[in-house]
Parts: structure tokens; C-alpha cells; sequence
């Protein structure tokens, strides 16, 4: 693991759910550039002294140097967004498989550079972590399925309220990184979390993105980067839909929701209750959809850990795209797992809903690259 050391939330949350199922050892990391802590994080994860490196290079230098059956197999970029790029880079070329936090870059330009290195042969996986819930998986293959017939209407919000003061300028750190352009990139909430909105809409819905239509906000005084997104959606084949995501909804937690209407009917799926799906039909009654229940697809039961009634949630729902990834390294290419797909497409909506909010163009195309 880079990054992710003493007091930084998401590293934690990583080695929790790459732990969860067994597959995944942490042996080696660069935890910080402070030294201190560095040190301090390996000694709590009860590492050897010697795979507890002062930076990247160092790291991926002596772990090529070790006979194979000994050096690492991945490496978890758990970094603020301007060094993923860069990282991911070196350790692809260098042999190694990489797991991503996301965005996957600062740029388009930077993702397809990340996709060039990973023709290389070696596995890129990225932490769109709301795509491994199971009932993500039962929404996804319903709409592939056809039950709600041709697709019209796909909604998708992410509400957050934790940034509604200046807390960026006030020291706290996680805040701080990701209104900083320099370190997050050119979006701020858009990068952050209108990027996990993105990927579950196109995701679930099987559709892509053609064309955006979007505003972005600053709410708070002095912040250089935006905290208020709402974009307008056109999708081949003809749906619409709404993407909205805001980082200064006072009182809001975690509120991703999703909901997706066809011609028969439609499904809703929250993520602070992510063991419902709520199934509504234009002529019959509604229908819950549990977690472990019955009448879910052949792969969904593969993606929960515990019987019907026993909440799972967001460990859980991380720990499957860390099992799907190993899966990948074993050559077991049946588990999907968000990759470099996934992370152009929402490189790509970035730029589009940047350029939009930018302009007086009325919409502004997600442009495919060769790569999707």
C-alpha cells in the first residue's frame, strides 16, 4: 500500500476489506513521507521493519528485487488524486497489479496514460465502491435482463453535508486535500463523489452517457474548487436523466441513491439502506427485494457474507471488489470489477461537465476514446 498511513481514513478501510475474505495480505508500504508515521503505521500492521519504505520508488525497487514467490502482487494507491496517475504508472510497468482509489486521475490525458501501461498485461482495479453491493448486482442484471422494458429515466443523487463550512481552511485534512486543485484535480465534489454517481448510473443502467448538461456551484466563501453539482444526462438509445451531487447539504450523511424507470416499471436503491431494492411496476404492486433473500440471480447469493436480516454494508460491499480483483490475478474473469473502463468514462464526464459549466453551450458530449 501507498499512502493510507496513521490518522487517513480510506487506507484503513482498504486493508479492512481486503482482509475480509482472506485473499489479501498487506506485507509492504510507503505509508506517509512523514517518517514518524510511516514507521508507526507499519508497526501496527505488525509489518517487517525492511518492507517499510521512505517512498514508492524504494519500494518497488527492492520488491522487484525479491525472488517472485516473496515480493508483493499489488499495490493499493490510497493517495490524494494527483499522485494516482503517477504511481499506478510505475507499478504497472514495473510487474505489478495496481488497486486504485478514485479518480483515477487528474485528467483524461492521465488515464489514457494509465490504460497504455496496462497493456503491459498486468490487472487495474478502481474503488467504486458502491458497485459491489449485491443488490447493485440484482438492479444491474434486472435492467439487463429487460423486466423494465426499453430504459427512459435514470436518477441518481449523492448528498453529503460535511463540507458545508470552511473546514478546508480550518486543518482538517481530508478536506483540505480535496479543495485543493493541485492535489484533487479539476473538480472537487464532481471528482470526489459526482464520480461514484456517474459510474453507478451508466453501471446499472447499461447505458452510456452521450451528452451532459451541467452547473457547477461554490457555496462556501474562499473554496477554489466546486462543492454543488447538477448535471443534466442524455444517454444512447434515447433515456434521460439527472445527476445530482453536493457536498454542502447541511445534515445529509452518505445519501447515494439510485432509482431507474423503463416502459413497465422501475427500481430504487439507497445506499444508507443498501439491503432493499424497492421494485414498482405500472400494473401490479410494488415488490421489496432483500439481501440474502429469495428470488435474487445466480451470482447475487456469491456476494453476501451473511444470512437474510444481518446487515451488511460498506466493508462488505468494498471486501467484493477486492475478492474480484483477486479472482482477475487468478484468471477467473466471470467476477466483474470496476477498471479502466469505468475510469475513463468518468475522466470523461468530468472534462464534459467541466467545459459545459463553463461555457454557454447548451449540452456538451462525453466523448469515447479507444478505450470503451
Amino acid at each position: 500500500m501507498v499512502g493510507g498511513g496513521e490518522g487517513a481514513f480510506i487506507g484503513a478501510v482498504h486493508r479492512m476489506a481486503a482482509a475480509l475474505d482472506g485473499d489479501w495480505d498487506v506485507v509492504a508500504g510507503a505509508f506517509s513521507t512523514d517518517g514518524g508515521r510511516n514507521a508507526r503505521t507499519g508497526e501496527l500492521l505488525g509489518l517487517e521493519p525492511q518492507r517499510v519504505y521512505p517512498s514508492l520508488d524504494a519500494l518497488i525497487a527492492r520488491e522487484r528485487s525479491l525472488p517472485s514467490d516473496q515480493r508483493i502482487d499489488a499495490l493499493a494507491i490510497v493517495t490524494p488524486n494527483h499522485l494516482h496517475a503517477p504511481m499506478a504508472i510505475a507499478a504497472l510497468d514495473a510487474g505489478f497489479h495496481v488497486f486504485c482509489e478514485k479518480p483515477m486521475a487528474m485528467s483524461v490525458v492521465e488515464a489514457e496514460a494509465i490504460a497504455a501501461a496496462k497493456a503491459s498485461g498486468c490487472r487495474f482495479a478502481l474503488a467504486f465502491t458502491y458497485s459491489g453491493y449485491p443488490l447493485i448486482e440484482e438492479a444491474r442484471a434486472r435492467v439487463a435482463r429487460g423486466d423494465f422494458g426499453a430504459i427512459r429515466l435514470v436518477q441518481v443523487e449523492y448528498l453529503q453535508g460535511w463540507l458545508s463550512r470552511a473546514i478546508d481552511t480550518d486543518g482538517n485534512k481530508q478536506a483540505e486535500w480535496r479543495t485543493d486543485p493541485a492535489r484533487a484535480g479539476l473538480g472537487g465534489c464532481l471528482g470526489d463523489i459526482g464520480t461514484h454517481a456517474f459510474q453507478l448510473a451508466e453501471h446499472v443502467s447499461g447505458l452510456s452517457v452521450h451528452s451532459v448538461s451541467a452547473d457547477l456551484t461554490t457555496h462556501v466563501e474562499g473554496r477554489r474548487l466546486d462543492d454543488d453539482v447538477s448535471a443534466l444526462l442524455r444517454f444512447e438509445g434515447g433515456a434521460r436523466g439527472v445527476l445530482k451531487a453536493s457536498q454542502v447539504a447541511a445534515g445529509e450523511e452518505n445519501g447515494l441513491r439510485l432509482r431507474i424507470h423503463g416502459e413497465r416499471g422501475g427500481l430504487d436503491w439507497a445506499q444508507m439502506e443498501p439491503n432493499t431494492l424497492t421494485l414498482r411496476w405500472l400494473d401490479r404492486p410494488a415488490e421489496i427485494v432483500r439481501t440474502g433473500g429469495p428470488g435474487l440471480h445466480d451470482g447475487v447469493a456469491a456476494l453476501t457474507r451473511t444470512p437474510a436480516g444481518h446487515p451488511e454494508g460498506y466493508i462488505e460491499a468494498f471486501a467484493n471488489l477486492y475478492r474480484a480483483f483477486a479472482a482477475a490475478i487468478r484468471g477467473d474473469d466471470d467476477r466483474w470489477c470496476p477498471g479502466v473502463t469505468d475510469g475513463l468514462r468518468t475522466m470523461r464526464f468530468i472534462e464534459a461537465v467541466i467545459a459545459n459549466a463553463g461555457s454557454d453551450q447548451k449540452w456538451t458530449l462525453v466523448t469515447p476514446g479507444e478505450n470503451e
